[in-house]
């Protein structure tokens, strides 16, 4: 099985909407939380390096619903390194719903950032840092034939 960064997570009620189901924008922070921790735990050279002049900027997110979750929901948000170039680094999110001994495929995420340095009025492209570089490598993915993303084994039995 392909290896993942996993960052679980409960479902309040305060992340539902008047319907009752997640509102669609905690996907997108539950990226970010996922992304933040994993710097916290595989790579916290990299939160020095940021506190000093690295910034991350994110260019592009997004999110594909495939069933609604609610208030309770246990989640696994597992996040996997999908390309690396100098400057950028593509991440690619799994949303699985726990429950009962059974995993669901519940959602399927991108995020797209650049490593830029310097002032705010000359921030510039930078090299993605060697450490983030070397915590990344164990999580990359594996590309299946046709150059598709493998799905993840046992997701969605339930």
């Amino acid at each position: 099985m392909e290896s993942y960064y996993e960052y679980r997570h409960l479902v309040g009620f305060e992340e539902t909407n008047l319907v009752g189901n997640v509102y669609y924008v905690n996907y997108l922070r539950w990226q970010g939380r996922c992304r933040e921790m994993f710097l916290r735990d595989q790579a916290p050279e990299v939160l020095a390096d940021i506190r000093d002049d690295l910034k991350l900027f994110t260019l592009k997110c997004e999110c594909e619903f495939f069933t609604e979750i609610t208030a309770f929901d246990e989640l696994s948000i597992r996040m996997r390194l999908e390309d690396l170039t100098q400057t950028q680094i593509g991440f690619a999110f799994d949303y699985v719903r726990l429950r009962d001994g059974f995993e669901e495929l519940v959602a399927r995420g991108r995020q797209r950032i650049a490593c830029m340095r310097g002032p705010n009025t000359d921030t510039r492209p930078t090299r993605v840092p060697d450490t983030l570089r070397a915590a990344l490598s164990r999580y990359a993915v594996t590309p299946a034939a046709g150059g598709q993303r493998r799905v993840l084994e046992g997701v969605g039995e339930g």
